[in-house]
C-alpha cells in the first residue's frame, strides 16, 4: 500500500500576550496586552466574564505606548470594573440561581451525600452541601454541572429528534467566549453555567447548536431550522445579552 501524505493549512499563530500594571485613583490594575496582526490602533476591553482588562495593540506597537494609552484611560477602566456585580462564591448563605430560581447555599456538615436541593421551613429554595467546609465550593459546582449535563442532554436529544438529525456527544466546559458550539462530527459543547439561567435559555442554546447539524453556519436556512424547533429564540437571545455576562460572577472566590 503506497504511503500518502495529507497537507494541512498552517493555523495562524495566536496573538502574542504580555502584561502590564497601571495605577489610578481606585488602585492598581493588571492588564493583559495582546499584539494582534490585524490591529491598527490601541483598544481596551473589560471582559465581564473573566473580570479582567485586555489591551489590543498593533504588531509593531510598543509597550511604552500601550502603557500610556492604558494610563490615559485608567478612570474608564476603574469605572467599568466598579460597575461589575460583586463575585458570588459558592459559600454558605450565598444565593445562586438554579434554573433561574434563587437558591441559598446551606452547609450541612453532618449530613450524608454531597449536594442536593430542598425547601427551607419558610419555603425558601436551598442548595444543601454536606461534608467539610473546604469542599463546599467544589461540591456545589459539581452538583450544578451534573444538573446542567442532565438538562442539556435531554434538550439536545429532544431537538435533534425534532429536526431528524443525530448528536454524537455532549460535553460541558466553562468558556467565556461562547455558550455553545457544534463540531462537524456532530459533537456539541456547552457552558455548564446555562443551568443558572431560566430553562428557556438553556433550551434555546440546545436548539441552536442542534440546528447546526442542518447548517454549520448562521445562514437563513439555519435560522429557519431554529425557528421551527424553538420559536422563542429572540426572547432567549435578548435574555443572554442582558443577563448572560452576570452568570460568570458565580463561583468566584
Amino acid at each position: 500500500m503506497p504511503l500518502t501524505f495529507r497537507f494541512f493549512r498552517k493555523e495562524p499563530s495566536p496573538p502574542a500576550r504580555e502584561r502590564l500594571l497601571i495605577g489610578g485613583s481606585g488602585g492598581h490594575y493588571a492588564i493583559e496586552v495582546r499584539r494582534h496582526p490585524a490591529a491598527r490602533r490601541y483598544t481596551l476591553r473589560v471582559r465581564e466574564a473573566r473580570r479582567d482588562v485586555v489591551l489590543t495593540m498593533p504588531p509593531r506597537g510598543s509597550l511604552r505606548q500601550a502603557k500610556q494609552f492604558a494610563e490615559k484611560n485608567v478612570e474608564w477602566i476603574a469605572a467599568r470594573l466598579k460597575r461589575m456585580p460583586r463575585p458570588a462564591p459558592f459559600a454558605p448563605d450565598e444565593t445562586i440561581p438554579l434554573r433561574g430560581v434563587p437558591h441559598r447555599i446551606v452547609h450541612r456538615p453532618g449530613a450524608r451525600g454531597t449536594a442536593w436541593t430542598e425547601a427551607g421551613e419558610d419555603g425558601t429554595p436551598l442548595l444543601c452541601v454536606a461534608g467539610g467546609a473546604a469542599h463546599i465550593g467544589r461540591r456545589a459546582r459539581d452538583f450544578l454541572k451534573r444538573e446542567a449535563r442532565r438538562d442539556l442532554l435531554a434538550a439536545s436529544r429532544r431537538y435533534a429528534e425534532a429536526l431528524g438529525v443525530s448528536v454524537r456527544a455532549v460535553s460541558l466546559r466553562d468558556t467565556a467566549s461562547r455558550w455553545g458550539s457544534c463540531s462537524q462530527s456532530g459533537s456539541l459543547s456547552f457552558s455548564w453555567r446555562l443551568v443558572l439561567a431560566p430553562p428557556f435559555v438553556l433550551d434555546y442554546l440546545a436548539a441552536h447548536e442542534v440546528a447546526h447539524r442542518v447548517e454549520l453556519n448562521h445562514s437563513k436556512r439555519f435560522w429557519q431550522a431554529v425557528e421551527r424547533i424553538f420559536p422563542e429564540w429572540r426572547r432567549a437571545e435578548a435574555w443572554l445579552r442582558a443577563h448572560g455576562p452576570s452568570l460568570y460572577r458565580y463561583g468566584i472566590e
